[in-house]
């Protein structure tokens, strides 16, 4: 019998030992924590977990519950909580997301350097303080996506709670992080170098996913994406996720231009306009190429100057925006240099230089259609002869790649205002509605019923009544669309229209005294002569120089 009591006492140790966890899966405990994301109000949104992958911070996890986002933490297991502060890349088919956290040293779990086969041992790590056990399995099915990661399916139940849990190896390595089957009953991992793997670019803004979460996106290590990004950011509604691309980009790349320009311009947007000077100021200093720091400091004071108007800052001039225009070209003499000074002399008024300089760029590689277009304008100012402006404006679309025709629109627009000057009003409206086509937009009421008015020129009045009914959409209070439109009703015997219209404008203007004066007019011409008196006196009473006239006229009658 004692024989017998030492055998079993034996196989059961060995049972013990043959299912003992390795001492190195025990550790990778140390790495998990518990993610959780907030509403912009606060209020918690979702949980989950997670794993650390480096020393500095860099985690993955489940995708999911940063989507409506403002922030997130993590907690690891001593209870300590750290706030996720960039998201690094995300992955919605797979419902992945890496990001970075700001934490001291971490204690990061190694990723499996091969996959795991099918019948391979593995374990689901909890997160230690959710007093959940460690759960022993097996791989039953590994298949691969995109030719080189892997997605396992496991033996096993296991709670939603166990949400992005690491599956590791018997090396104590990361395989997989857990994601709950939802059509059966067994336990699914995706591969951990996947989540890994993933990296913003500099088209990350536009991703759906990120766009969903307000946690700022890392900038992209290679400098040509995070310049593309710093450029998408600008473009972005976003003030929070643009400020933190710039601090980023300024912090990789501290010799490029790009995140101080950008900078200043946030800071012109908010008045700071002395902060902005100190910014570019500093870009002068620390860039490699100084030339383009002095450019783009005269732009931001061109830009601020004319898009925002003078006042902003007595030491921001268009002197002081040719000043370090003129010192870029002195460092290094780009025609993209020039064309900047030409637009400044012309902001300053001096329209012969501009246009002797634009022309001149016509012979340099930047030559373009722009360049004729901006002669053009110096033109106008000149009042130069229609003829030499319209030329110029030829030029300009002919020179335009017909592949991006609609770059052309305001070329278009241009010569039809020059054609309309110069009484060639049927070319000016083919050229209106050319514009209307290549900005691929309804224009608002003034467009079409300055088209409208240039129509009636045209004698095509049926384009015009057309047009003007379109200004009255638009700005259906305005009580001088309804005069242009009851007065070219009258103008082709509409006469009952024009008494309409004329008289929604007098209700909805009691003052307007085109209204009366139109609607008396048509009234004349229905017959009723004292009707047509009797408004045209009102437009007298309000003014109307134009009224006694007319009322000396059909008075006799």
């Amino acid at each position: 019998m004692k024989f017998i009591s030492t055998l079993f006492t034996l196989i059961f140790i060995c049972c013990i030992k043959s299912q003992a966890q390795p001492a190195a899966v025990k550790q990778a405990a140390k790495s998990v924590f518990k993610l959780t994301t907030y509403k912009a109000d606060g209020t918690a949104l979702a949980e989950s977990n997670g794993i650390f992958v480096s020393e500095d911070g860099v985690a993955i996890s489940t995708l999911k519950p940063f989507l409506g986002a403002a922030r997130a933490t993590v907690t690891d297991i001593k209870g300590k909580q750290y706030d996720v502060v960039r998201i690094l890349g995300a992955n919605e088919v797979y419902d992945m997301v890496k990001f970075k956290v700001d934490a001291e040293k971490r204690i990061p779990l190694v990723l499996a350097g091969v996959s795991a086969k099918a019948g391979d041992a593995a374990w689901l790590i909890p997160y230690e303080k959710s007093n959940v056990a460690q759960t022993s399995a097996t791989v039953n099915k590994v298949e691969i996506f995109m030719d080189k990661y892997s997605y396992y399916i496991f033996n096993v139940q296991a709670n939603d709670a166990l949400t992005a849990c690491p599956f590791v190896n018997e090396k104590g390595e990361v395989i997989g992080l857990m994601k709950p089957a939802t059509t059966s009953d067994v336990t699914h991992a995706v591969d951990a170098r996947f989540a890994f793997s993933l990296a913003t670019t500099g088209l990350s803004l536009n991703d759906p996913a990120l766009r969903q979460i307000d946690i700022p996106a890392a900038l992209p290590q290679d400098k040509d994406q995070a310049q593309l990004a710093l450029l998408m950011a600008e473009q972005d509604a976003d003030s929070i996720k643009l400020r933190a691309t710039i601090d980023d980009f300024i912090a990789l790349f501290p010799r490029l231009v790009d995140g101080y320009s950008a900078l200043a311009r946030v800071q012109v947007k908010n008045n700071d306009i002395e902060e902005a000077a100190k910014t570019m100021e500093t870009a002068i200093k620390q860039v490699d190429n100084k030339d383009e720091a002095h450019a783009a400091y005269g732009q931001i004071i061109y830009n601020t100057l004319i898009y925002k108007g003078g006042n902003q800052y007595d030491k921001w001039t268009l002197e002081r925006a040719a000043d370090e225009t003129n010192e870029a070209y002195a460092i290094n003499p780009q025609p993209a240099y020039r064309h900047q000074q030409a637009l400044i002399t012309y902001a300053k008024g001096d329209y012969e230089q501009a246009y002797t300089e634009f022309i001149k760029l016509l012979d340099t590689p930047i030559r373009n259609p722009e360049l004729f277009y901006e002669a053009s304008q110096c033109k106008v100012m000149m009042k130069a002869p229609q003829t030499e402006i319209i030329a110029l404006l030829d030029s300009a679309i002919n020179n335009t790649d017909t592949l991006r025709m609609n770059t052309a629109a305001p070329y278009f627009y241009a010569r039809a205002e020059a054609y309309n000057a110069a009484d060639s009003f049927r070319q000016a409206v083919f050229d209106y509605t050319r514009y209307e086509i290549l900005s691929g937009q309804r224009q608002n009421a003034s467009f079409y019923l300055k088209r409208g008015q240039t129509e009636v020129k045209a004698r095509l009045y049926q384009q015009a009544l057309a047009d003007m009914a379109m200004a009255i959409a638009l700005e259906p209070k305005e009580p001088t669309y309804y005069a242009e439109m009851a007065s070219l009703q009258l103008k082709v015997n509409l006469v009952d229209d024009a008494i309409q219209t004329a008289d929604r404008c007098v209700k909805l203007a009691p003052d307007y005294s085109d209204g009366y004066l139109i609607l008396g007019l048509a009234m004349v011409n229905k017959g009723d002569i004292q009707g047509g008196l009797s408004n045209l006196e009102k437009a007298k009473q309000l003014g109307n120089a134009q009224a006694q006239p007319l009322i000396d006229k059909y008075a006799k009658k």
